[in-house]
């Protein structure tokens, strides 16, 4: 990037929505004096017999968990989607309703309550990717669903309910908004191009070397020229795929390997456990073929200048566009050289 840009205001597009974020390098010298928290450094046991997610505990539903070993998955007992919603639209003038139904789902990562992502071996969290496959299979079969959103929110700041390690998946009759954008992008670059948009931005990145964080035989970890939050990251296959149940088995070692890698790194940023909104994008379920998808997996955490200061989306964000005050570049270069150790086990970190 120019040094003027890395500098100065200016407008960054995003590809894969077709929608532009404001960038203002020179705020963060800016004085803070708004909100702060305190850091909650509790470890956690490997058990907690008041989870609602543990081995063997009974849920608030009065369902009763298995004493599971591995990745567990069962129908949220709260979803916000239900497969038995009647279906009924409702039109009056400008006022529009249209019934929804789906299935809601949570996946416990492990049983023990105090492993996060990082903290897990890499088989582990291959596991957890299996798991991954089997229920975006298996929902996307359904007649009535078109789309499998996979997602995890890690932490209490961004609305997690549970401590145990865990994330949810949705599945629905509709695709939803973010998605049918990114399918718009798609479509249009490879019916002009005849290549897919997300593989040709990621043969530019791999020139230009730039964004980078972590990068194996099979995927890539790179915060995108366009991420809105601090720090924003991109998990990105080198291998055109639709979806995660195409890759081969040495594919799901690597995807679960970089996933530990790039996690490690955000807990090493501010020596926490990193609080972020993860999500996996890939092909709807819809019964067409989709060859112009291409899956990713993305991050976004909030934490910018320390472990207690949140950015929150506001005021401009909410009323004009999205808005961050580093760039992509310091973000990226900040996490590349973070180290591939988890600080807990680092013990010189620890004395």
């Amino acid at each position: 990037m120019n040094e003027q840009f890395n500098k100065n205001p200016h407008r960054r597009l995003n590809i894969l929505t077709g929608e532009w974020v404001l960038v203002s390098p020179h705020r963060t010298k800016r004085p803070w004096q708004g909100k702060t928290e305190e850091v909650n450094k509790e470890q956690l046991p490997s058990y907690d017999n008041k989870c609602y997610l543990c081995p063997g505990n009974t849920r608030a539903s009065g369902d009763t968990n298995p004493e599971y070993q591995q990745p567990y998955s069962f129908v949220n007992d709260f979803s916000a989607l239900l497969q038995d919603s009647p279906k009924k639209d409702f039109e009056d003038g400008l006022l529009l309703a249209k019934s929804e139904k789906g299935i809601c789902k949570v996946v416990c990562f492990s049983p023990n309550h105090s492993l996060t992502l990082p903290l897990m071996k890499v088989e582990d969290i291959n596991k957890v990717i299996l798991l991954w496959k089997e229920e975006y299979k298996g929902l996307g079969a359904l007649h009535y669903i078109k789309h499998v959103q996979i997602f995890e929110n890690k932490g209490g700041m961004m609305g997690c309910s549970n401590p145990h390690p865990h994330g949810q998946i949705w599945a629905q009759e509709s695709v939803p908004e973010e998605v049918t954008k990114k399918g718009v992008q798609f479509k249009k670059h490879w019916d002009n191009k005849k290549s897919g948009l997300l593989g040709d931005y990621l043969a530019q990145e791999l020139k230009q070397r730039e964004r980078i964080v972590i990068e194996n035989q099979h995927f890539v970890a790179l915060v995108p020229f366009w991420a809105v939050w601090p720090y924003e990251t991109m998990i990105i296959p080198k291998r055109k795929l639709r979806d995660i149940t195409h890759l081969s088995e040495e594919e799901t070692m690597a995807f679960a390997s970089i996933v530990k890698g790039l996690t490690t790194k955000y807990d090493n940023l501010f020596n926490i456990s990193f609080p972020y909104s993860a999500g996996i994008h890939q092909a709807p379920t819809d019964g067409e073929e989709h060859p112009e998808w291409h899956f990713h997996m993305t991050f976004y955490p909030p934490l910018l200048r320390s472990s207690t200061v949140k950015k929150f989306m506001v005021g401009y964000e909410m009323f004009a566009n999205p808005q961050r005050d580093i760039t992509a570049e310091e973000a990226a270069n900040t996490l590349k050289n973070l180290p591939d150790v988890h600080y807990s086990l680092n013990t010189i970190t620890k004395k």
